[in-house]
């Protein structure tokens, strides 16, 4: 006879990326005792339904403060596994430094974009458009992530050129470059007015080269950031992402070409909104994300 597979203890959502409930982007994080086979994996992601789902299973504990525990970590939309999910893995550290699973302020996750680290880190000032509208801020640590930078190449859209301004809505498209490992589109466009007005045509985004498409401006003067963006993935069963850490490892890059400098603010402006606070380290092409996560609801899944 089988043995019975334990609850699964799980936090959804985490909202990452804000310091609101209900703002930011939402991830739901299980913790796994056990291996769970890829179809229950891409089933729970389902039954969730929302940007991602990310599954955490221990691999080492810290030793005495001397090495930092280490996690496999793995991130779901609701249809596909992804390489690279930055919401997720902030919402991930974010439950696990509010637990007692670890006693460290620094955390290694083990990912199919390789290690990536996670950091607990002092209060830094980010301005919090977004977390002004609505919902209770709550007070928090900040998690500042490790992450790849994802280069941007030229894109030849001249075959595309018609389906992509469809996409857009006709949108007026300034530049467009590709990204390497994404493998999104990413559009600038005239205005943030622009960004956050845009109505795309997701059926012809379906229809665009790569994974989904990106699209930013820069930031008007006083305003606090340095660039808007959006990003929409439909083929990843996610019409609009509302705030997307992978999709800043590109625009960090591309901004800091344009801009000439190094630390950047940047606004996601989605329905929810999202704040992030970017380094980029041009030398070793890594990108320090930063932000703060809410979790909003806990529980088990039992099957």
């Amino acid at each position: 006879m089988s043995m019975a597979k334990k609850p699964v203890k799980y936090y959804v959502q985490v909202d990452a990326f804000t310091e609101s409930a209900f703002k930011g982007n939402p991830a739901s994080v299980c913790f796994l005792e056990e291996e769970r086979d890829e179809e229950w994996l891409q089933a729970v992601a389902a039954e969730f339904n929302i940007s991602e789902t990310c599954y955490l299973s221990r691999i080492t504990h810290s030793l005495h403060g001397i090495s930092n525990p280490r996690f496999r970590l793995r991130w779901f939309t609701p249809v596909a596994e992804v390489k690279l999910c930055g919401h997720a893995t902030l919402a991930a550290a974010h439950a696990l430094f509010s637990s007692d699973l670890v006693d460290t302020d620094v955390i290694e996750f083990v990912t199919l974009s390789g290690v990536l680290t996670a950091k607990k880190i002092p209060a830094i000032h980010i301005t919090s458009a977004s977390d002004s509208q609505n919902g209770e801020a709550q007070d928090g640590f900040y998690i500042e992530l490790d992450f790849p930078v994802d280069p941007v190449t030229e894109f030849s859209f001249d075959e595309s050129t018609s389906l992509l301004s469809e996409a857009l809505n006709g949108a007026s498209i300034i530049d467009v470059k590709r990204t390497q490992i994404g493998d999104d589109l990413l559009v600038e466009l005239t205005s943030v007015k622009a960004v956050s007005e845009l109505q795309p045509k997701l059926d012809a985004i379906v229809r665009c080269p790569g994974r989904g498409v990106i699209v930013s401006a820069i930031a008007p003067p006083g305003s606090g950031f340095d660039f808007y963006s959006r990003f929409f993935c439909p083929k990843l069963g996610i019409n609009e992402d509302p705030v997307c850490g992978s999709a800043h490892c590109a625009l960090a890059s591309y901004w800091s070409n344009k801009l000439g400098k190094f630390d950047l603010n940047a606004y996601q402006a989605s329905s929810r909104g999202g704040v992030l606070n970017i380094h980029l380290d041009e030398k070793i092409q890594r990108v320090l994300l930063r932000g703060k996560a809410v979790t909003v609801m806990e529980g088990c899944v039992l099957v």
